[in-house]
């Protein structure tokens, strides 16, 4: 029987160089209770206790740092237990920004545009010690920005969450629908991520 993620899978993931907060895990596995209920949260918690590497929901601290490589274990037990797709992540991105208590508390008190250029990248800092996230442009009057995330690869899965959490912050700042593509991605063969959000 094939193991649900392999061993070389493994090795790699836990090899990544990284951590990220604990806020992230939960927010990713509070849309996994939400969406699938505490049969689907079991589901992910038993594949990292059988690869060796136990994550309990109840017992993650928020500010707390794990491995990065959880992240990516999580997100590959999602599609491949769960059945998530790409529409799914990009689901559990938007939700994990809406409840996500760090971009709540940095919207009320700059909640501008402007603002969110200017602390995205200390805002990727605080919550993961591996990558780079910059602003390329940001044109109001076209209502367009283009995020660069350099030095950082974990799962293909993990981009399409990354598209649904960026549209979902910027969602809360400008008040309107926004559109996020990846029009560069590392699993391609580019040198790194890139988002244009549009609204």
């Amino acid at each position: 029987m094939e193991k649900i993620i392999s061993e070389e899978e493994l090795n790699k993931l836990m090899g990544i160089n990284g951590e990220f907060r604990g806020i992230s895990f939960k927010g990713e596995l509070d849309f996994i209770l939400n969406d699938q209920g505490k049969e689907g949260l079991e589901k992910i918690e038993k594949l990292t206790a059988d690869l060796g590497y136990p994550i309990k929901y109840k017992e993650i601290k928020t500010m707390d740092f794990y491995p990065l490589g959880l992240e990516g274990i999580m997100f590959l037990g999602a599609r491949r237990i769960l059945g998530y797709d790409d529409k799914k992540f990009q689901e559990m991105g938007k939700f994990e920004s809406k409840m996500s208590i760090l971009i709540r508390l940095f919207l009320k008190y700059f909640y501008s545009v402007e603002k969110l250029i200017e602390k995205v990248s200390d805002m990727w800092g605080k919550s993961c010690t591996v990558g780079e996230l910059k602003i390329i442009e940001y044109n109001q009057e076209k209502r367009v920005i283009i995020l660069r995330l350099e030095k950082f690869e974990l799962v293909p899965a993990h981009c399409q969450g990354l598209i649904g959490y960026f549209s979902g912050v910027v969602q809360m700042v400008v008040g309107k629908a926004v559109v996020c593509e990846e029009t560069k991605c590392t699993f391609r063969g580019d040198e790194y991520h890139e988002f244009l959000l549009k609204w």
